[in-house]
């Protein structure tokens, strides 16, 4: 997880459905890549580690609490409570309905610096920056999806936060490049233990991704939650 951000003022909007039964920056583009005209870049075969909201500091985790997210200090609050990885009903905590996506991911970049600002050069990095207006305390990344798929299984999920490790690794989020962090085997990309469940994941995963459009989700188990805070 990154520097935190303070933000000024926070609002719970996500959008809750009754729960189903289990059943470029131009011209620099990811190695690997595999994508259709009109689709983003697909990273392939990247190292996957898990991370869960309330996860407590631990060299696992570079000894940062997992209570707070880059873009949220009171990340677990406005979940709902910890998202117990080992205490589980389906793809939700066992103990509570969550009030935000347990569909959730982190990649290691943040569009704010340190100071709490937006970066200069985040026009030219995110895909979607010109697509639409941002406020001032807004970030450009929260919420978005991405697709993930191991073995031929995909399930989609949302940014919720910054890491594993590092958190201005544009040349592999945004760019060409492998993740920069020689952590976990190169480690470039942390999923929530809903994703753990669906995708059958174990220690040592490799998956490929990409962003995907809000509208190109197709229904599933991570639109019964949906974040829009």
């Amino acid at each position: 997880m990154g520097i935190i951000i303070v933000l000024f003022f926070w609002q719970a909007r996500s959008k809750i459905i009754p729960p189903s039964p289990i059943t470029s920056p131009s011209g620099n583009q990811p190695k690997n890549i595999a994508s259709a005209p009109g689709q983003y870049p697909v990273h392939k075969n990247i190292s996957a580690t898990t991370f869960w909201i309330g996860e407590s500091a631990s060299g696992n985790n570079d000894f940062i609490a997992n209570d707070q997210s880059a873009w949220d200090e009171n990340w677990e609050t406005h979940y709902g409570g910890f998202d117990d990885p080992r205490s589980r009903s389906g793809f939700y905590p066992a103990d509570f309905t969550p009030k935000e996506n347990p569909f959730y991911f982190a990649l290691p970049y943040n569009d704010f610096d340190s100071n709490g600002d937006r970066k200069k050069d985040v026009s030219s990095v995110i895909y979607w920056a010109k697509e639409g207006s941002w406020n001032e305390n807004q970030s450009m990344l929260k919420n978005q999806w991405i697709k993930i798929t191991k073995d031929g299984k995909s399930a989609y999920a949302q940014w919720e936060d910054v890491g594993p490790f590092g958190e201005d690794d544009k040349n592999y989020v945004f760019g060409s490049s492998a993740p920069i962090s020689d952590q976990n085997n190169n480690a470039g990309l942390d999923l929530s233990p809903a994703l753990e469940t669906y995708l059958n994941l174990s220690g040592g995963n490799r998956v490929d991704w990409q962003f995907v459009k809000t509208q190109n989700v197709p229904d599933g188990p991570w639109k019964n939650i949906i974040t829009t805070s």
